[in-house]
């Protein structure tokens, strides 16, 4: 009879993966040993095969989750502007602040989706892939309307990956404690999108 689980395994497994991102961000994916992710979080190492049998395994749950988290945050920042009626424009800087707010305490699970998807089998990596690709879309839909004259069909993808450029990468360089907030940080972008994309 398969042992039951216990009542703490949502939280238990969340300081898993936590544990797990901060490892392979790291050490990096390869280099990572499930002996480091005990080690990290202070249990033994057979507790991480109650949750995940396999490395493997362990990597696909904590993308799987996180990218699901990801793509929540665009459904909540929809709802939110629909509820307070924004204007396009408002609606894509409510977007680009959820989303550096989120990413303040997610920067090692960021960097290993970043990083290290690629060490997913075919079939994984695709599912985590296209969810992606539904951000992306999320963010280019969201920021051609707010600003239609610079967001051409032909230019739309290439403006809205410079985008990500500049809020992707926060987690090498802009730190929680750090002289300047994340809050102050997706401003920043917020008003270099407002001179670069609103003047032809």
């Amino acid at each position: 009879m398969a042992r039951p689980i216990a009542p703490t395994h949502a939280l238990k497994r969340d300081e898993l993966l936590d544990a797990a991102a901060t490892v392979f961000a790291r050490n990096g994916y390869a280099k990572a040993s499930m002996q480091d992710i005990a080690d990290e979080c202070g249990v033994a190492k057979g507790t991480l095969y109650h949750y995940h049998r396999t490395k493997d395994a362990l990597l696909f749950d904590l993308l799987d989750r996180y990218t699901q988290h990801l793509l929540v945050i665009v459904a909540q920042s929809e709802a939110a502007a629909q509820r307070l009626r924004l204007s396009d424009r408002a609606r894509a800087h409510e977007l680009i602040n959820r989303y550096l707010a989120a990413y303040q305490s997610a920067g090692a699970r960021h960097a290993v989706l970043l990083n290290d998807t690629r060490f997913l089998p075919p079939e994984q990596r695709e599912l985590i892939v296209n969810r992606q690709r539904d951000v992306v879309l999320a963010f280019t839909r969201c920021l051609s309307r707010a600003y239609p004259e610079r967001f051409t069909p032909e230019r739309a993808t290439a403006l809205t990956m410079m985008v990500f450029g500049m809020i992707n990468w926060t987690f090498t360089w802009l730190k929680p404690d750090g002289p300047m907030s994340y809050a102050e940080f997706a401003n920043l972008v917020i008003e270099t999108l407002e001179s670069g994309f609103t003047h032809s």
